[in-house]
């Protein structure tokens, strides 16, 4: 039985905001207490007091069962900057486009909610990627990632990009950039440079170039335990660093360490959305007219 929820949404178009009154009346009607984010666009009341707004999720004075993230995989991964140090597990239910991590149907709510407060759910936990050093580079946030961390270029001109695994030499990469990648991100920008996809519980790091000047050079996969030590060069002044959806520019000068977090994030799998189910309906994985 879930007693307590917060729901975490902040896009305005029609479809979320229906969607996250759906989610109000359906779960108030079975006694559940709602959290909602105060950005979360105007939705159906629900009687009895069952709904307050939040700001962040550590200020309640009670935390929820779960966490519902509404909208597309961008809303899914600010979420995770604020459920993540609390353990709260997150589900995503889908309002966007491909709902890669938030894989729950907006259009198909009932069934799914059914699912929710019948147990009928995994847990699975996910890795995550921070930058160690320096510390506080980023305005908008912390130097965690669900995704991955990417060294870019700032300008037209190429960068080389000198990386230490461990404190042994790797390589140095001539190119526009380099995507370090968690097993979660491997769907992601990592699978568009031609990256290996790995799945969900995976603790592996990968490291894929993105437009290599040369054809030598392919995406290797290292140990979770691995430290980076990243060193960028080039003809400008300073280069782009992101990390999910925060990024930021840095002087060249101003090298990077990056390692595994020792946070993990608990994402709630419905029972029948595995991640080869999805795989397979989202990416067409594998797809042949023959099969």
């Amino acid at each position: 039985m879930l007693k307590r929820v917060a729901i975490f949404s902040q896009d305005k178009s029609r479809r979320t905001i229906e969607c996250v009154s759906q989610l109000v009346k359906e779960m108030c009607g079975r006694g559940t207490f709602l959290h909602i984010y105060e950005k979360a666009g105007e939705y159906s009341s629900c009687s009895g007091g069952m709904v307050e707004k939040f700001t962040r999720l550590e200020d309640l004075k009670e935390l929820p069962d779960i966490a519902l993230s509404v909208g597309g995989d961008g809303t899914y991964l600010e979420t995770v900057m604020m459920v993540r140090r609390l353990k709260v597990p997150v589900a995503g239910v889908n309002t966007g486009r491909l709902g890669f991590l938030a894989n729950i149907a907006g259009d198909d709510l009932s069934p799914s909610l059914n699912m929710l407060y019948n147990g009928s759910y995994d847990v699975v936990e996910r890795s995550l990627l921070e930058i160690a050093s320096p510390g506080a580079p980023f305005t908008q946030g912390d130097a965690i990632a669900l995704n991955e961390i990417t060294i870019q270029k700032a300008d037209l001109n190429m960068i080389t990009i000198q990386v230490d695994v461990n404190g042994s030499y790797l390589n140095t990469y001539w190119a526009d950039g380099l995507i370090i990648s968690t097993a979660t991100g491997s769907t992601a920008y990592n699978l568009s440079a031609g990256g290996p996809i790995l799945t969900p519980d995976d603790r592996s790091i990968v490291i894929s170039p993105i437009s290599p000047h040369n054809l030598t050079i392919r995406p290797i996969v290292i140990s979770g335990e691995s430290t980076l030590d990243i060193v960028v060069e080039g003809r400008g002044e300073e280069y782009l660093a992101t990390c999910d959806f925060r990024w930021n520019k840095l002087p060249f000068s101003t090298g990077l360490t990056i390692r595994q977090s020792d946070e993990r994030l608990k994402t709630i799998v419905l029972h029948g959305s595995d991640f080869f189910t999805t795989l397979r309906n989202k990416l067409m994985w594998g797809a042949d007219k023959r099969n």
